[in-house]
């Protein structure tokens, strides 16, 4: 299995058909988060795959789109009721 690391994606969309579409293309690559930020294991491959189609998506000039490596993920600390992120071998979509 390819080494995933640890992302945090957020973004800022101006029209509401884009934010969207912006939804679902982070909602394929998120193992959690809420509202616009989401954290995301990924591959390089998957990393480069997220960042083409976010690019299909946003207008570049009103739009803003951030992919933040946080690299000390066994470090992270959840407050409150919060989920710890993680990377399970496999994930059930039904």
């Amino acid at each position: 299995m390819p080494q995933r690391d640890l992302y945090l994606a957020a973004y800022d969309v101006t029209d509401p058909d884009r934010l969207q579409a912006a939804l679902h293309v982070l909602k394929g690559y998120a193992c959690g988060g809420q509202k616009s930020v989401f954290e995301c294991f990924l591959t390089t491959r998957e990393r480069l795959a997220l960042l083409d189609e976010v690019r299909g998506v946003l207008d570049t000039r009103e739009d803003r789109f951030l992919l933040l490596p946080l690299p000390d993920a066994k470090g992270i600390r959840g407050l409150g009721i919060a989920v710890r992120p993680s990377d399970p071998d496999f994930y059930y979509v039904g």
